[in-house]
């Protein structure tokens, strides 16, 4: 199991039966392939697309039924489509439960940049600010630290934000930090490392959990 898949099989635990929930392009998308059988989830996507399946087999591949970043899927019994518009409607009202986005930079308040590094080509911004204050929990998944072995989660990002105060949870390859309001709390090291690695990769200083895992 490579760290993508770690990261999206412990982010599918994040997700409650009945839940409607928004998946992010990238990693975030990998979570559909491991939501279990014993939940019932209905996922959202941007583009109009409610009840999002797992990535199709070739076999499979309809090439007119994509998501928000572009990827083929597939839809489950009872999905339906609509407007681009009536779906943010439903991610400005707060019908959305989770959203499960990545990140470029998290920091220790909660702020979150993932949408544009400065001088480079992008796209479009993307659902990801509707989603961040419409949603009524973002997780963010991402690896613990960039190319450079430089820490991912900061004091403050320096990157331009996409939202303020609005992560709850972040999940990496190495641990799963909660955003308090008395600072970050570590709550799970991940196997093969300890609290100390954990804290020598992370800029601000961690609260450690009681009931560590």
């Amino acid at each position: 199991m490579n760290n993508r898949e770690r990261i999206a099989r412990r982010a599918e635990k994040e997700v409650q039966d009945g839940f409607f929930v928004n998946l992010g392009i990238g990693m975030p998308t990998l979570v559909a392939n491991y939501i279990s059988d014993n939940k019932q989830v209905v996922l959202q996507s941007e583009n109009g697309l409610l009840g999002i399946g797992p990535y199709p087999t070739k076999d499979s591949v309809d090439p007119d039924l994509i998501n928000a970043g572009k990827e083929t899927v597939t839809a489950i019994k009872g999905a339906s489509y609509f407007s681009s518009a009536e779906s943010f409607a439903m991610i400005r009202g707060g019908h959305i439960d989770l959203a499960i986005l990545g990140a470029m930079e998290v920091a220790e308040n909660g702020d979150l940049a993932n949408w544009m590094i400065p001088g480079k080509m992008i796209k479009g911004m993307g659902g990801a600010m509707d989603l961040v204050h419409g949603a009524q929990r973002v997780v963010i998944i991402m690896d613990h630290v960039n190319r450079k072995g430089e820490p991912k989660i900061l004091k403050k990002c320096s990157l331009p934000l996409t939202g303020k105060n609005v992560v709850n949870r972040i999940i990496t390859d190495r641990a799963v930090i909660d955003v308090t309001e008395e600072g970050l709390k570590l709550v799970e090291v991940m196997e093969g490392f300890t609290v100390e690695d954990i804290q020598n990769s992370t800029e601000p200083e961690l609260i450690i959990a009681e009931g560590l895992k």
